[in-house]
């Protein structure tokens, strides 16, 4: 029996767990890392408005948090009811308040119009624990509304009950929303009190204005009024710019003297009207939802990644119920691809992953099954190898189909065999064109596809040898398992690896290049179908059975040749792949942690702006588009790609990696890298990416493999130096402490981000932690009948020894959370008394 939480052995742990928490702090990260997840899946859009002459739109979505935009959706071209599909995981600070999405109609000659846009709030991202999901309307976007930034103030009372006076000093703002064409605002603060209103100078041309100025008032009798500081943009011509306001009650002021800080400014929620838009605007079919961690040391989830992988090496054992079995059985269908995806990762972390997904193979072939059936439910087994394919091939996955969609995107050609779906066209040349008949339709496009499936697979079998060591080792593992479950249907074998490799891998990519990052643009109608069919097909090949295929679908009838030829190349293909166990100890190191599939976290091209400065990027690039390559050691250039490498950025000098404004190279696209030169000066790098995602994935992958260093900077310079002084702020040393935070913990999750076991085991701790009773109960449940019956139930009932110390570790872990949890909010001051 494992000790409970009330237990001796709890109580000696704790200790342990509460020495180490406080007598070794690793030096980097801290001992322990508060952080937020939102989980973004744009689903779709309908009866949205028409904005382009011709009665439609070119709808995409913008994601912003806390009007910092993040993500931007795929263009959908002339279309009412877009359909998007994308889904995105951000990671950031839990400090975050809100936020918001915007439909945007994309326009070739001018500025993109905005339909409406979603606003959710933290607050209400976290009553829904399970996410927020369903069909949300489009509101209208009110200029009054959209602000952003904070402003410094000092806020007090002075003197004595005869002649009391308030006082507050407007020291500064920064990121304030641009309202000028030039990309800046000409910022001016106006202070309302007691009927009495003051106003500030104008700061011109900056969105991080600097003031530091004083304003007194005379002190009310009355308490209940209050101190209203508003923040407009001057212009000269037409009316100012609202850009936020705060509001402060003055009566907790008396008590506290003085109170100062920064304060986010809000909308101006005075005026209240009915949005008479909402509903005409049409609507968006979301699910988001915000996961808050607190991740521990790595060293507090030893025990748990120690017990879980002796429960794998373990393996299956009959008579007995295994972790994993319990794990699969007590997680239900909506989190089981998270769990997959946590356990597969943690276990490439220790070099168990092969034994891991083996486990899951003789767990699964240990039910009562049907060969062809295999492997087609979302079992655990399913989920993770899903994961798995994902995680470590998706390189591999760009190389087999890259050329072929490239091909299918470029050629658009029509491409339709359904009968009822075949659109008859006009051919030949003016005047002696003549109406082609649906018999010769569905030939050409049969050629077509044909065309492409040939090319698709010849390029699948020719690349046995390039498919990942660890890829192949698993697949031959579920080759011989499932050979050795059912030796009277060889052919299950090979449909077993097929399931995996062609339904659940390539037809998807096939279908959805964009969500695999094969694509930047979803395809268009035409291009869409072609897509489908080719999947079809590939899918038929990974059923090896053709002539099922043909019986649901006749008009198919025309690929059967194809599809035979597919099938015995597919065949043969896998026989490859697999190989022999000769190669397997070749491939494959045992009990060694996984290394990324490529040490290339992301490159590509970027243009680099011309700046004064000394550093090994900056004396080699004036004003020109260079290749980048960020490894885990370096972010290098060179002129083209593969062409010997002209520089590079050591990770270790690397301080920040922020974006720019876009006022200063006239793009939103900018970023900067700032890092410790050779001579130990700091110098900064502007790198312009090619588009809003291209920006946000640069700095993700910065800041990811930067995460370690201890010199990164907490505040920076979104502006650039010009002349005598900074564009964003206006200050005059060049070395000065920086006017806005730094956003390192802002980043987008991809497949392949290096490897996290501590998040990994937090996250699994957090999902078993609430179904102790559950996992007791199945536990139960799954015993031979004899077992069930002869031993005791309920509390106290001796379990297995796996599951008896997973109870004990998982009342460690909440010993050692108990522990780090902040402490109880202060009584509300000034600081929280904001309307």
């Amino acid at each position: 029996m494992g000790a409970g939480p009330g237990g001796r052995g709890f109580e000696a742990r704790l200790r342990w767990a509460r020495l180490n928490l406080t007598a070794r702090p690793p030096a980097r990260p801290p001992a322990m890392a508060r952080r937020s997840a939102l989980s973004i899946r744009i689903v779709e859009g309908k009866n949205l408005p028409a904005k382009d002459i011709t009665g439609s739109s070119d709808p995409y979505c913008i994601v912003k948090i806390d009007d910092e935009a993040i993500i931007r959706t795929a263009t959908v071209w002339k279309t009412l009811s877009p359909f998007w599909g994308e889904e995105y995981e951000v990671h950031l600070q839990p400090t975050f308040h809100s936020i918001s999405i915007y439909v945007m109609d994309e326009d070739a000659l001018s500025r993109d119009d905005v339909i409406g846009k979603v606003c959710i709030t933290r607050d209400t991202l976290a009553e829904h624990p399970k996410g927020y999901s369903g069909w949300v309307s489009l509101s209208e976007v009110d200029p009054d509304e959209e602000v952003q930034g904070e402003i410094h103030l000092r806020v007090e009372v002075l003197g004595s009950q005869g002649g009391r006076q308030l006082r507050c000093t407007v020291l500064e703002a920064r990121d304030l929303a641009r309202k000028d064409r030039n990309g800046a605002s000409d910022p001016f603060v106006r202070l309302r009190y007691n009927g009495k209103v003051q106003e500030s100078t104008v700061v011109k041309k900056s969105c991080y204005p600097r003031w530091n100025e004083t304003f007194e008032f005379e002190l009310a009798e009355l308490a209940e009024e209050k101190l209203c500081v508003e923040v407009w943009d001057w212009d000269l011509v037409s009316r100012n710019d609202f850009l936020g306001k705060v509001v402060f009650s003055v009566q907790g002021l008396e008590a506290a003297g003085q109170e100062e800080g920064w304060f986010r400014l809000r909308p101006d929620k005075s005026k209240t009207r009915e949005d008479e838009h909402r509903g005409s605007l049409g609507s968006l079919q979301l699910q988001v939802r915000l996961r808050d961690e607190t991740v521990l040391p790595s060293h507090c989830y030893q025990p748990l990644v120690q017990l879980l992988c002796q429960e794998v090496k373990a393996g299956h054992q009959d008579g007995q119920v295994h972790l994993v079995t319990l794990f699969d059985e007590t997680t239900t269908a909506e989190c089981r691809q998270e769990v997959a995806i946590n356990l597969v990762k943690l276990f490439l972390g220790q070099g168990l992953v092969k034994e891991f997904l083996d486990l899951l193979f003789d767990l699964e072939l240990a039910k009562p099954c049907e060969p062809n059936t295999l492997f087609r439910s979302n079992s655990l087994a399913s989920k993770s190898m899903e994961s798995f394919l994902k995680v470590t091939g998706m390189s591999y996955l760009h190389a087999v189909l890259g050329p072929t969609i490239t091909r299918v995107f470029e050629e658009k050609k029509y491409v339709e065999l359904d009968p009822g779906k075949v659109e008859i066209k006009d051919v030949g040349c003016s005047g002696l064109h003549r109406v082609q008949t649906e018999g010769e339709v569905i030939e050409q496009s049969c050629q077509h596809l044909q065309s492409y499936l040939g090319e698709l697979l010849d390029a699948i079998v020719k690349s046995a040898p390039a498919c990942p060591p660890i890829i192949r080792a698993a697949f031959r593992k579920l080759f011989w398992r499932v050979g050795e479950r059912f030796p009277q249907h060889q052919h299950a074998k090979f449909v077993a690896v097929t399931s995996f490799l062609c339904l659940r891998f390539f037809s998807p990519a096939i279908m959805t290049p964009k969500l695999f990052h094969l694509r930047e643009t979803h395809a268009d109608a035409r291009t869409g179908r072609t897509l489908l069919l080719l999947a079809k097909a590939v899918q038929m090949v990974g059923n090896m059975e053709p002539v099922a295929g043909r019986a649901k679908e006749a008009w198919l009838a025309p690929l059967l040749p194809a599809l035979q030829q597919g099938i015995a190349q597919m065949k043969d293909f896998i026989g490859r792949l697999v190989g022999t166990e000769e190669e397997e100890e070749k491939e494959e190191g045992e009990g060694q942690p996984l290394c990324p599939p490529t040490m290339v976290m992301k490159e590509g091209p970027l243009f680099v702006h011309k700046t004064r400065g000394k550093g090994p990027l900056l004396a080699a690039a004036i004003a020109k588009k260079l290749h980048f390559c960020l490894t885990r050691e370096a972010l290098s250039f060179s002129k083209s790609p593969g062409a010997e490498r002209s520089g590079a950025i050591a990770l270790a000098d690397i301080l920040a990696a922020e974006k720019v404004e876009e006022k200063s190279f006239g793009s939103s696209h900018v970023m900067q890298v700032v890092y410790m030169g050779a001579d130990g000066q700091q110098e900064t790098a502007y790198l312009q990416c090619k588009c809003v995602n291209d920006l946000n994935q640069w700095l993700s992958a910065l800041r990811k493999v930067c995460v370690n260093n201890p010199r990164m900077l907490h505040a920076y310079h979104p502006g650039i130096f010009r002349g005598d002084k900074w564009s964003c702020c206006h200050q005059r040393e060049r070395t000065g402490l920086g006017c806005d935070r730094t956003r390192h913990g802002v980043t987008l999750q991809y497949w392949s981000d290096p490897l996290d076991p501590a998040a990994e085991a937090q996250r699994l701790f957090h999902h078993l932690q609430g179904l102790r009773e559950t996992l007791r109960e199945k536990y139960w449940e799954l015993l031979e009948p004899e077992d069930a019956q002869n031993g005791p139930q309920g509390e106290g009932a001796p379990l297995s020894e796996g599951l008896s110390r997973l109870f004990g570790v998982l009342g460690d872990l909440e010993g050692c959370h108990r522990l780090v949890q902040p402490p109880t909010p202060p009584t509300p001051t000034l600081l929280q008394l904001q309307t």
